[in-house]
């Protein structure tokens, strides 16, 4: 996919959550959230799978990838060696990589706030992976906190998760920006102008729970019965 400067920033002034009331497939699990709470990453995923304790391939991806890459790593349900801590992420800023997303822990976590560069994990441990050399892939289909990575997938996180944006993103994200949009006028509604949001403008919630349902189907079954 072809994530122009544009479309870059165009995105980044949304939220996931915008696209999130939109797909059904492609967000992962909610425990991997980012370092800082304010980090939020977007780029092209540059897949590692690294199911041991072996982290070489982690390395070996962070030479290979493409400047703006967020580095997206499948850790096969690995929970207790961290394969990346603050050296690692600074190795990977000097190479204007985009961030770093696992489906594992970090370690360093002070180290890693310090830098102020996107990682988004699913928890920290003081013991890591070593560069043996014994095992990992790169540049793969993997999967990531249950969601389906395909090597320059659009890879979108911030504070409530991250998810893998559709390949009709694009039209998607003109209804994340009206959403954006709508938020932003309500707040500023509320503070100007007092105002008091008490009921969904789209969708009328009390005739929907009250509407005698029942009845309108038996209407629809007489009409049926000729």
């Amino acid at each position: 996919m072809n994530l122009t400067k544009e479309l870059y920033d165009r995105i980044m002034a949304t939220s996931p959550a915008q696209f999130g009331h939109h797909i059904q497939h492609g967000f992962m699990h909610p425990r991997i959230k980012p370092v800082i709470p304010q980090f939020k990453v977007l780029g092209p995923a540059y897949t590692v799978r690294a199911t041991e304790r072996d982290g070489s391939a982690l390395y070996y991806a962070i030479m290979k990838a493409p400047e703006g890459s967020v580095i997206v790593v499948d850790r096969g349900g690995e929970e207790n060696f961290a394969c990346a801590g603050d050296q690692l992420v600074l190795m990977m800023k000097h190479r204007n990589l985009g961030g770093l997303v696992v489906d594992g822990p970090v370690t360093d976590r002070i180290g890693l706030e310090k830098l102020g560069f996107p990682v988004f994990c699913n928890g920290f441990s003081p013991v890591t992976t070593l560069c043996t050399g014994t095992n990992g892939e790169v540049d793969i289909p993997i999967q990531c906190g249950g969601a389906v990575v395909k090597p320059g997938d659009i890879i979108f996180g911030d504070a409530d998760g991250v998810i893998v944006l559709p390949e009709n993103f694009e039209e998607l994200l003109e209804t994340a920006e009206r959403m954006t949009r709508n938020e932003i006028e309500r707040a500023r509604k509320v503070a100007e102008e007092g105002y008091r949001f008490l009921k969904r403008d789209d969708v009328d919630i009390v005739k929907f729970f009250e509407y005698d349902k029942e009845a309108f189907i038996n209407e629809i079954k007489k009409e049926c019965h000729y």
